[in-house]
């Protein structure tokens, strides 16, 4: 039977990248969005300071005139971070950086994934607010066989640009599906009830995303500092809504 004629009725299910978001988007309510490294961190980095972000899909000249069109500030890549550009997909020099109200952030894997909900409500979600996000969605109802939820990693890319699933958004996502099964008791899907079970196995978190591949990576290539941020669990009660194209913190989950 071919994935595009299977009809599932559990109230979270779990995908993998662009393609996997498409394949849900007819069935499902809301898109929760988890790429731990660095994506959906960025945002939650972005929005506790109180910026607005806005994804697109390219790093290149169009990306310039959607942020003019926007009055919007541009990320760079990590590399070409500096004085002049200093908001890159960086965490941590999302966090030095100054404050900007509105902030353009390239990211093919989670702006492609974001435009796949259209109509659905979409969140950003990482392990640094897998609770908050988890709270919100049982506030609002959702992860019920009447209001599915879909939690898509967003994973890496090889060269040949197939994808290639990263350990450290299956975490991410796990982290989601435990809060939301644990508040609401939420009927998973196997591949979601996988992915909680995971996130439940793990004891260090630091430890395994940065011994991942793609925390190796980072680490090598000298951004320690965005794995740190990435693994701060539950650091963050911020939930950031995609609205009118933007993701802003709409929603903030109070916590003693």
């Amino acid at each position: 039977m071919r994935a595009t004629e299977v009809h599932l009725t559990h109230g979270v299910r779990f995908e993998w990248g662009p393609t996997g978001a498409e394949h849900l988007a007819a069935d499902v309510d809301c898109f929760v969005v988890v790429d731990v490294l660095s994506f959906t961190t960025s945002v939650t980095v972005a929005v506790d300071a109180g910026t607005t972000v806005f994804p697109y899909r390219w790093r290149d000249e169009t990306a310039v005139a959607f942020a003019a069109q926007h009055s919007a500030e541009l990320a760079v890549g990590r590399r070409a971070a500096g004085p002049g550009a200093p908001w890159s997909l960086s965490p941590a020099a999302l966090r030095a950086a100054p404050f900007t109200p509105r902030l353009v952030l390239p990211s093919p894997n989670g702006s492609a994934i974001s435009a796949s909900a259209k109509g659905k409500h979409v969140v950003a979600g990482s392990l640094r607010n897998a609770t908050a996000v988890g709270e919100w969605l049982a506030r609002e109802g959702l992860g019920t066989a009447e209001t599915p939820v879909a939690v898509i990693a967003a994973g890496e890319r090889w060269p040949d640009g197939s994808l290639r699933p990263a350990l450290e958004d299956l975490l991410g996502a796990g982290a989601v599906i435990a809060a939301l099964h644990e508040l609401v008791g939420a009927t998973l899907s196997p591949e979601a009830a996988v992915a909680a079970g995971a996130f439940k196995q793990v004891d260090d978190l630091k430890a395994v995303v940065a011994g991942s591949f793609s925390g190796r990576e980072l680490i090598d290539d000298g951004f320690a500092g965005d794995v740190e941020i990435a693994t701060e669990v539950d650091g963050s009660t911020a939930v950031p809504m995609l609205v009118d194209g933007a993701f802003t913190a709409v929603h903030t989950v109070p916590r003693d």
